[in-house]
């Protein structure tokens, strides 16, 4: 289980991607479309006025249920994350985030500081690279199997913006190690869009696989008495496939977003085969312009 919680926290630090400088009139909408969501860079129109910036984020998601890796363990829970980031128009950000779980003990799981580097290129910087670095702190060592997480990114979107997709390899170690490839596709329609207010639908389909060491069992008699020897096999396979319906209000330096999360994961191993699981989240975000 402890697996599948660092997914959801290394999840929370992959697809954070910075490469154009904003203009001063849609900033706010501009930068946490490209810092917080990840799914396009910086908004043409914002780019011309400001050849440098940086900012601070500040986010706190709330998700209605808890499932790890897109599975039910049981545990009837809703969580809280906050998130700082800072970020400048160098490319570079720094984020301090955590996890609360309404029923866990610690609440308080687990605080990540990730540092990393993000650039668009291409002509038409419609192609975006992003390198990152994720440290875990666990409230209980106990839980301290990874550790540490190298993640390599590499996104592309459409000339406007409206669709994009980008793909993360990461490898994960401590006292383990692992390694896991993700996706995050999108698309973008702005339901209303004035000088005051963002109001956009962006559903997105993000999957994720890995490698997990699965344990088998194997009786044979030896000697006429029974024999159970135990095999681990690593194999590497979708883990779960998750479709996002959120609906993302921009106004002024406030960002308000309300989804539906389905989650469709993939069972592995010797696993049976498991349902389909869903929950609300709810996030609420200011840009502070530095």
């Amino acid at each position: 289980m402890r697996k599948y919680i660092l997914l959801i926290v290394w999840l929370s630090g992959l697809f954070f991607a910075f490469g154009q400088e904003p203009t001063k009139e849609d900033t706010t909408d501009s930068l946490i479309d490209d810092f917080f969501y990840s799914e396009d860079a910086i908004i043409d129109d914002l780019i011309n006025s400001l050849k440098k910036y940086q900012f601070l984020y500040v986010s706190v998601a709330y998700n209605s249920d808890t499932y790890f890796a897109g599975r039910d363990i049981g545990i009837d829970q809703f969580n809280i994350a906050p998130q700082l980031t800072y970020a400048n128009s160098n490319g570079l950000y720094a984020s301090l985030s955590g996890i609360y779980y309404s029923e866990f003990e610690p609440q308080w799981d687990v605080t990540t500081a990730s540092l990393g580097f993000s650039k668009n290129f291409g002509k038409q910087q419609l192609f975006k690279y992003n390198v990152s670095f994720s440290k875990y702190f666990y409230a209980n060592d106990a839980d301290n199997i990874f550790s540490n997480t190298l993640n390599l990114g590499l996104g592309v979107r459409s000339k406007d913006r409206s669709i994009g997709t980008q793909i993360t390899g990461s490898f994960l170690f401590g006292d383990e190690q692992s390694f896991q490839i993700s996706s995050r596709s999108y698309v973008s329609i702005n339901l209303v869009k004035n000088k005051k207010m963002t109001l956009k639908f962006r559903p997105q389909l993000n999957i994720i696989a890995g490698k997990q060491t699965i344990e088998l069992t194997r009786v044979y008699i030896e000697n006429r008495e029974p024999v159970v020897e135990y095999i681990e096999n690593d194999i590497f396979d979708v883990i779960n496939t998750q479709i996002n319906i959120p609906l993302q209000l921009n106004l002024n330096s406030f960002d308000v977003e309300l989804g539906y999360n389905l989650n469709l994961p993939s069972a592995i191993g010797t696993e049976d085969v498991l349902d389909s699981t869903g929950f609300f989240n709810l996030t609420l975000s200011y840009l502070i312009d530095l």
